[in-house]
């Protein structure tokens, strides 16, 4: 017997994470977003992180305002206070969000970087706010390998897009836990050859409840979704 029900898939840990928060009720990457996402019982809430031109590190996915916020305006020309003017104050600083991280037991940030230029800052931050137990990081190699070097011991979801395997140079470089990977790659034989490898397998972005059967059926460890209440849903049965 197979499925996200059967003993297999009960005897595992598996995380549902919530992507940018709960997106589908309020304002991704907001504290809204984040306190919905928790409501509904996420294991983990992914949000990204940029800078703003003093280099403070706030929870942004774009690098504009126009999408979310209706500015034009580019982040890094903006400084921290020019932003909170712009936005009303909803654009959370990383602090914020890890201070309300702090008031939950159990789940956890997950913390995309879009912009390896930001993966210091972040990092810097996180240890700062004493949450480096709470905390773990994703993206592409390059904010990957950043995040490494200013943090030996960071738990990595090192993202990957193709079914290539990473070379064993790059592993022991970036030393990831996690391979993060889109859900339409992901195969119960790509799963079993990560855990053969030591490594956990996360994918992303499932909304639908047939992908995320299957994805369970598949084997993996974490599953990222916008739509978390319906994830923890199939997960309790």
């Amino acid at each position: 017997m197979t499925g996200p029900n059967s003993p297999a898939a009960s005897a595992r840990t598996i995380t549902a994470v919530a992507h940018r928060g709960d997106p589908y009720l309020f304002r991704e990457n907001t504290l809204a977003s984040i306190r919905s996402a928790l409501r509904a019982g996420a294991g983990a809430v992914e949000v990204d992180v940029r800078l703003t031109r003093d280099g403070v590190p706030v929870l942004l996915h774009d690098a504009t305002l126009e999408r979310l916020w209706g500015h034009t305006r580019v982040l890094d020309s903006l400084t921290a206070d020019e932003l909170r003017e712009l936005t009303g104050g909803g654009v959370p600083t990383l602090r914020e969000a890890l201070q309300l991280g702090a008031e939950r037991s159990g789940p956890r940030l997950f913390i995309d970087l879009p912009d390896p230029s930001a993966a210091g800052a972040a990092v810097a931050e996180v240890h700062a706010s004493e949450a480096a137990e709470r905390v773990y990081y994703c993206g592409g190699v390059t904010s990957m390998l950043a995040v490494r070097r200013a943090d030996p011991a960071a738990e990595i979801a090192l993202t990957w897009t193709t079914l290539m395997p990473p070379r064993r140079a790059l592993l022991d470089a970036v030393a990831p836990r996690w391979l993060n990977y889109r859900f339409g790659l992901v195969s119960p034989e790509l799963v079993a050859r990560n855990h053969s490898d030591g490594l956990l397998v996360s994918a992303w972005t499932a909304d639908t409840r047939f992908t995320m059967r299957r994805l369970l059926a598949a084997g993996v460890d974490a599953i990222t979704t916008n739509r978390v209440g319906t994830l923890r849903s199939l997960l309790r049965g």
